[in-house]
């Protein structure tokens, strides 16, 4: 909007005040476009560069009005020997477990008889190793049923049947014509490598078989559907343990009743179960209000970590659930700030300043974390030294906070890190008095980026159903890597197990969470 200079006062002091707000408003554009420029062409990384990790050590917090004296532990160094920091390394052995096939070389026949007369012997031989590769090969398996009658009987009335034959064996897809092997391949190519059904379609095609992309979603729902008793008992177990991590991310669907084809949907992602066993759920939903949790949620009782979304605010109020933050959203935001004031002027420099103080107090956090899990501290000895180490170092943090928001206008991109940071202060604090949290909700979302990365390849979900079976897929096999199974292999295991299982506990017996690699190792 064009200042009206007919409406500016006389007073010079009103002047100033008009001056001075503007030029804080452009202060705070500027932040904005440097902001969204660095969302769209910056380094997505919050890895810090060496440069950046020795500018740390030029700011003290306590010489910058934090007012408290300095008593972390010193930091544990590990000196690296010159010789093994130069030292390339050899390539790896190809594994033990693969086919070997021998190729033998051999001299030609004339050169095997010595200038003597004599034939030479073989004394030894090199080997080296290749790595080869048998392009993907189709194959048909018939399945035959056996049928049995009485020779002796033939002619004879009888009540009973004449001809008997070998019962249908159950499969995960009745009639149909995928094997447990061939879902396992091409689920694990869509939800695992981000392969779409059409690319897979073209794939096929090449091989000499028409596998239409609908063919292909049809059996993925129709997975889902059959897999759906594992997932009841897999969130049964998860709201069972001790903490549950909660985040959402957006998800295009097309044809939702009473939307529009462009309206945004969401895909939340729970983790929970035990820590040496977790278990993750995706749950497909149209909206992102806070109630989706809530009502997922249920009766549990324990801990819950999310970010600083609203959303998750109901989590403060209700009976038995502590709400833990996650720090690294906390340097998340500083870190923007950090490169969007990127020495463009005196502010920039002192915002810089700033945020470098605050990045500080968070790497020692995470410091303190890096070096009890390298002691192997678990339970209370890690929650003691939580106590003893961070909670003073945060004593510290949030008296510098508290400074400097009194000084950063709040609209800044600085004085909305400081904000948040503050906001979100009594959930930051939760981890120190519980050994199963983290400081961050980075396993959540962790689980999150391969769904996201499937997004950018398949970009929508067709309808309702099929978000619904994409969820269930991914729930199946995140939760088989975050246990450390290879998803194709599970996968395999799964489709030719569910069909024979009839009870609750059957179905529990195939959670990744109760397997291990030997349980599921295919036939060789």
């Amino acid at each position: 909007m064009a200042l009206d200079i007919t409406a500016l006062p006389n007073d010079v002091d009103a002047l100033k005040r008009i001056v001075s707000e503007y030029d804080a408003e452009m202060i705070r554009l500027r932040e904005q476009v440097e902001y969204l420029k660095h969302k769209l062409f910056g380094r997505k990384s919050e890895q810090l560069t060496e440069a950046e990790r020795r500018q740390l050590y030029l700011f003290n917090e306590a010489e910058l009005g934090a007012g408290e004296e300095r008593d972390e532990p010193p930091e544990e160094t590990i000196a690296v020997p010159a010789h093994f920091r130069t030292k390339k390394r050899g390539r790896r052995p190809l594994p033990e477990n693969l086919p070997r096939e021998r190729v033998v070389f051999d001299i030609p026949e004339a050169d095997k008889h010595c200038g003597c007369g004599q034939p030479k012997s073989v004394i030894g031989e090199e080997v080296s190793e290749k790595l080869d590769i048998e392009p993907a090969r189709l194959t048909v398996r018939q399945e035959v049923r056996l049928k049995y009658a009485c020779r002796h009987c033939e002619g004879v009335e009888d009540e009973g049947p004449t001809v008997q034959i070998a019962p249908v064996p159950p499969a995960i897809i009745p009639k149909g014509i995928a094997t447990p092997a061939l879902l396992a391949f091409v689920l694990t190519a869509k939800f695992v490598d981000a392969l779409p059904f059409y690319r897979q379609e073209k794939q096929f095609a090449r091989l000499g078989i028409e596998l239409s992309r609908q063919t292909l979603c049809g059996w993925a729902m129709q997975v889902a559907e059959a897999c759906a008793p594992v997932l009841a008992q897999a969130r049964l177990a998860l709201l069972r343990g001790p903490l549950i991590r909660i985040d959402e991310t957006r998800v295009q669907v097309l044809e939702e009743e009473g939307r529009a084809p462009q309206t945004q949907s969401y895909m939340w992602l729970f983790r929970g179960g035990l820590p040496d066993h977790p278990l993750l759920e995706y749950h497909y939903h149209p909206t992102r209000a806070g109630q989706v949790a809530a009502d997922y949620l249920g009766d549990f009782q324990g801990l819950a970590q999310t970010d600083g979304y609203p959303g998750y605010d109901f989590l403060d109020r209700r009976p038995g659930i502590r709400h833990a933050g996650c720090w690294a959203h906390v340097r998340r935001e500083f870190h923007d700030v950090k490169t969007v004031a990127a020495g463009r002027n005196r502010s920039a420099a002192t915002k810089a300043g700033s945020v470098d103080v605050a990045l500080d107090f968070i790497r020692k956090l995470y410091a303190i974390e890096q070096r009890a899990k390298e002691q192997g501290l678990t339970g209370e000895a890690l929650v003691a030294v939580r106590q003893a180490q961070a909670k003073p170092l945060l004593v510290r943090f949030k008296a510098w906070l508290d400074q400097r928001e009194r000084e950063v206008p709040p609209k800044t991109l600085l004085g909305k890190a400081i904000g948040y940071a503050l906001g979100q202060w009594p959930r930051l604090l939760v981890y120190l008095d519980h050994a199963v949290l983290t400081p961050d909700n980075n396993l959540v979302e962790n689980g999150i980026r391969p769904f996201v990365l499937g997004r950018k390849n398949w970009l929508f979900a067709g309808n309702p159903r099929g978000a619904a079976a994409s969820a269930a897929l991914y729930s199946l096999i995140e939760t088989a890597k975050a246990n450390g199974l290879d998803p194709h292999r599970y996968l395999h295991y799964l489709f030719a197990h569910v069909p024979l299982a009839r009870t609750p506990e059957d179905y529990a017996a195939l959670l990744a969470s109760n397997l291990t690699p030997e349980q599921i190792r295919l036939p060789t």
